[in-house]
Parts: structure tokens; sequence; C-alpha cells
């Protein structure tokens, strides 16, 4: 029924499967990792096989399904039609000890639109499907939201030195994972609550980009977006319960995910995720999110439900 696991497990998750972000030795390998990760291996037509990275947690990250699936339904389209849609559920976890194959389904082929439905399987069962709708670019009308007024990246911490204040408190097992290098680079406005957290307002803003140069595929950008757009977003629904995923008082599983792309961006400048959990109930919880260019265009739009389920610990 998911990709997270439930507590510690869930941060250890964020640190092995997403990788870090501030060593420049490591950049430009971790990025090639990264896009390695979402090259998938045709194995019959309409079929893919994709990897997990071999460090991985106990279940695969959602954002690598995501971008996977993603990857695999764009194989099938033609060169001039990108991804404007996506709607996808998780179903079963993810084992990362295997490989998963993708099934794509070519449901239409239009003159404007292209659909595609994409099933992901281990083990003989579906875990993941996906519907996606690819768009030839066409002019049309414009408008958008403003960009919210928040500082930018340059007027912020890096995460691996908001990382490396509060390392004493990692169990040593686990501090050279949580101080690993990652292929995507995060800011954020609000800073996170790793430990002790503080009921606060459901509302959050990160700037995040890949760390080196990925090219001029708009479907690698696409992939690579739709990796990063399941980073943070469940996050944000817990805010306001004064809980976090190290004291083990909150089982979490990301249960859906849809994302829209608006403009053209690039996966390796900074974006701003601007994040907010309108509502959360019966241990569910709704977030939503806006992605905007360093200069304020707004470039993609997601939203995810999610388990967030008291342990009572």
């Amino acid at each position: 029924m998911s990709f997270r696991s439930a507590g510690a497990a869930h941060f250890v998750l964020a640190c092995v499967v997403v990788f870090n972000a501030d060593c420049e030795d490591a950049m430009p390998d971790q990025v090639e990792n990264l896009l390695s990760l979402l090259d998938l291996e045709p194995i019959e037509v309409n079929l893919f096989r994709g990897d997990s990275p071999a460090d991985s947690w106990q279940r695969v990250f959602g954002g690598q399904v995501i971008g996977q699936a993603l990857m695999a339904a764009q194989r099938t389209v033609e060169d001039d039609r990108h991804c404007h849609s996506l709607h996808a559920y998780f179903i079963r976890p993810g084992d990362p000890k295997v490989p998963i194959v993708y099934e794509v389904d070519r449901s239409r082929d239009g003159r404007s639109f292209t659909t595609r439905r994409v099933i992901a399987i281990q083990h003989g069962k579906q875990i993941f499907n996906m519907a996606a709708s690819f768009h030839a670019f066409e002019e049309g009308f414009d408008h958008q939201f403003p960009m919210p007024d928040v500082p930018g990246p340059d007027d912020l911490p890096s995460e691996l030195d908001m990382r490396a204040a509060v390392v004493d408190k990692v169990p040593k097992s686990m501090r050279d994972r949580f101080l690993r290098p990652r292929p995507i680079e995060q800011r954020f406005v609000e800073p996170p609550s790793y430990f002790d957290a503080e009921k606060r307002e459901p509302v959050s803003h990160v700037w995040f980009r890949a760390v080196s140069p990925i090219g001029d595929d708009v479907a690698q950008h696409q992939c690579v977006l739709a990796y990063m757009s399941d980073m943070t977003l469940l996050d944000t629904c817990i805010m306001p319960h004064g809980v976090s995923w190290m004291d083990g008082k909150v089982q979490s599983a990301s249960l859906d995910h849809a994302m829209w792309f608006h403009r053209s961006f690039k996966a390796d400048e900074w974006l701003l995720y601007a994040q907010d959990a309108p509502s959360a109930s019966f241990a569910r919880g709704f977030n939503r999110g806006n992605i905007f260019t360093q200069d304020g265009v707004l470039v993609a739009s997601v939203t995810q439900e999610g388990l967030i389920r008291p342990t009572g610990r």
C-alpha cells in the first residue's frame, strides 16, 4: 500500500534512497546515479525494467517509482509530446531487492494528446499504477498565481549544514547515511523538525535542484522533477500535530500522487516548492504543492494524499 516506512525508518529512507547533496566532489556521480536509476531497460514491446539503489532501505522510495513509470510512458510517446499531467496510486510496498517491471498500455494516440497507463509489477503483483497524458506544445491563454515572497536559496543554510548541526542526536549507525552525498540539494525556508517537533502551520517552502547539469532532454527533467516532488510533500500534513518521523509516533505512507507540468523548466536550476496541507482526517493527510522557478514562473503543481496513522507511542 505504500513506498514509505514508518517513523525512524522513513527518516533513514530519506537519507538512503534520496541520497544527499552538498559534497562537491560527489555531485556529478550522484546525479549520474539518479539519471541511471531513471533510465529503464527495455525488455519487450511496452515492457521496461527498473532497478533500485543497492543500498536502499526496506521499501522503495515513491518518487523513484513515479519517475521510472513516467520514463516508461515517455519511451512510447512521440518526441514532440511531453507529459502535462500524471495521476498515480501506490498499492503495495516496493521491494528494493528485486527489479520493478513497468508495463505500458498505449491507451490513445490522438491528434493533440497521447494517453498512457503504466502498471508497476513485482513478485507477480501490481504495486503501483499511473495514468499520464502527453501534449504537443501549442499557444493559448496564459496566467498564473504569483510566487510566495520568501528568502532565496543563497540566503539559506545548506541542508548539509543543518544536518551536521543535529547529527549528535542521530544513532551512530545512521550518521554516515544522514550526511552522505545526494543528487538533490534542498534549502529549507522553514527549518525541518528532525527531532522534538513543535506544532506549526501546515505550510512549507523548500528550494531544490539537481546538483549538477542534467542536459537538454525535456523528458529527463520531468522525470527528475517527478522524483523530487515526493521528497517533502507528505511532511507538511504532520506539522500541526507536533510529531516527527524520528519519534516513532506516526506511521506514514504515500497513497496517491498527481502532478501537472505547466511550463518549461530545468530540474538542475533552483526551484521553489511551496507546499501546504489543507486537511488531515481519518488518518489521512492531504497535501498540495506549487513549483516555481527562481524568477517566479509557475512550472508545475502537485497533490498527494498520504497515510499519517498515530502509533500511540
